[in-house]
């Protein structure tokens, strides 16, 4: 829409320099009023009270009326969709959050409490993922890079495979009606998050004992966690920025149970 915006905007501006510089040289007439008759006639709107007297100003006049016509009102056209578009990602964006909402209240939180008991360098996030209410765009930001560069070291052993696997089979309803919700489906990064989780729920779900696992089994399902853990962690950086800055009272909910910040407590202090 914006690509064919521009493009309309560049064919309307050619067209309205060659009216006021041709309208000035083959009519006489003044700058305000070759701008003046230029705009009314590519408008349509031909009040009447200027009108060309010469052959080539007529010419120069059906010209602007066959091209620019059509180019004025296409461009018209073009800003109401881009707003009109705009209207409807904002909704779909409130959709999206919504759902992602949904998610991280009954599932995405309790993932990310069993995931920090497996990360051997979950220190380094509880430094940099310590969010308050004085967060702005600049801290969100700033954890982002962080997170990036932050190198995710999962060790099964320090945490309880079983339980992680109960908390997603616990929560089976949630994640089919999650991948066949069609809003969902146009968030890639989420959706690429929800197959991460299907797939280490159904690693660890085959396997009919979990505290006695080859070591090359072991460090398979501790890929299977990383993936899905750092994957989660985005998502949810994201989603707080979010409601940070279109929801204070969920986001302080968020904070106060932020599974990176050891002194967190549900209890509003202040």
């Amino acid at each position: 829409m914006k690509f064919r915006l521009k493009i309309y905007s560049a064919i309307f501006i050619v067209l309205l320099s060659i009216g006021i510089s041709g309208f000035m040289l083959f009519e006489n007439m003044s700058l305000i009023n070759a701008i003046y008759f230029s705009i009314v006639t590519m408008a349509t709107v031909g009040y009447g009270d200027i009108h060309p007297k010469t052959e080539i100003g007529k010419i120069l006049t059906i010209i602007i009326i066959i091209g620019g016509v059509g180019t004025f009102l296409s461009i018209v056209a073009s800003i109401t969709d881009v707003f009109v578009n705009r209207r409807e990602e904002k909704i779909r964006q409130e959709k999206v959050n919504m759902v992602l909402g949904l998610f991280f209240s009954e599932m995405g939180n309790d993932l990310l409490k069993h995931f920090v008991q497996f990360d051997h360098e979950v220190d380094g996030l509880y430094k940099n993922l310590k969010i308050s209410t004085e967060w702005e765009n600049e801290e969100f930001n700033n954890a982002y890079q962080l997170l990036k560069k932050h190198r995710i070291s999962i060790n099964s052993h320090k945490g309880d495979l079983a339980a992680l696997l109960t908390c997603m089979q616990s929560r089976a309803d949630l994640l089919l009606r999650l991948i066949e919700n069609p809003t969902i489906q146009e968030h890639e990064h989420f959706t690429e998050l929800l197959r991460a989780i299907f797939h280490l729920r159904d690693e660890l779900s085959h396997r009919n004992n979990l505290s006695e696992l080859l070591d090359s089994d072991r460090k398979h399902l501790e890929g299977d966690i990383s993936r899905v853990y750092k994957l989660l962690i985005f998502e949810w950086l994201r989603y707080l920025r979010y409601i940070k800055k279109n929801y204070g009272y969920l986001f302080s909910l968020a904070i106060r149970t932020n599974p990176f910040d050891p002194e967190a407590t549900i209890a509003v202090k202040n």
